[in-house]
């Protein structure tokens, strides 16, 4: 699969809290940084099998891929609601997700959200 086609995976998984889906994707030692927090894989994925996250409702408006060879990032514009402490909210964000080529698959490496004002 390819870096884009991983990511649609990935956001599949994050909108359904399916951290199997979303584990699948990443290589163990991704990074993510957001609001709130920057972690490791097993933190974040922690973070939804409790339900601290509780995804509502994502809508991507755009992804575009850049071309390193070995690394790809994918820049996705996204509106992302959730319930955080029992209340709705919804952010819209930037994602940077760069992918790294590891023998024939693409493993997600890091995964950053940043907020985008309108």
């Amino acid at each position: 699969m390819t870096p884009l086609e991983l990511s649609k995976v990935f956001w599949e998984g994050l909108e359904q809290a399916d951290t199997a889906k979303m584990r699948s994707v990443c290589d163990p030692k991704i990074w993510f940084v957001h609001i709130g927090m920057s972690c490791g894989l097993d933190h974040e994925m922690e973070a939804f099998d409790k339900g601290i996250f509780k995804p509502t409702e994502i809508v991507l408006h755009d992804q575009q891929v850049k071309d390193f060879g070995e690394v790809q990032i994918v820049l996705s514009d996204v509106d992302y609601g959730l319930l955080l402490g029992g209340n709705p909210t919804t952010h819209h964000f930037m994602t940077t997700e760069v992918f790294q080529k590891q023998g024939e698959e693409w493993k997600m490496i890091q995964f950053t959200f940043t907020a985008l004002v309108h």
